[in-house]
């Protein structure tokens, strides 16, 4: 993903693959915890239409919510005070650097992984 900002009230196709084609899924776990930080990190920002996993990449069809459709509570933060604005690109991000540093942790690997 590039570093132009989610604009909220607008539809994404958003995909994006291993670095070199190398695989982001090694085993049935790690679709499930890519899964588990989807729903922890974009499902309150985002409404999901369509999404595919692949051994190597994935794709994604989301709507990002205004901010008045954002449940904030669904949200957890690592500081005592919740942000003013939801910023969806954040929340992607979030979202990616969290699944490349397990997958590095569990597969003993290092380095970028998308």
């Amino acid at each position: 993903m590039n570093n132009v900002p989610l604009i909220e009230g607008n539809y994404y196709h958003i995909y994006n693959r291993g670095i070199n084609s190398s695989d982001l899924f090694f085993e049935n776990e790690n679709y499930l915890h890519f899964l588990k930080l989807y729903d922890k990190y974009v499902s309150p920002i985002a409404e999901t239409f369509a999404w595919c996993l692949l051994k190597n990449h994935f794709l994604l069809l989301v709507y990002i919510k205004e901010q008045n459709e954002i449940d904030s509570e669904l949200l957890s933060y690592s500081t005592v005070e919740k942000p003013k604005r939801i910023k969806a690109s954040k929340q992607f991000s979030n979202l990616f650097n969290g699944y490349a540093q397990a997958i590095n942790k569990r597969h003993h690997r290092t380095g970028s992984l998308f």
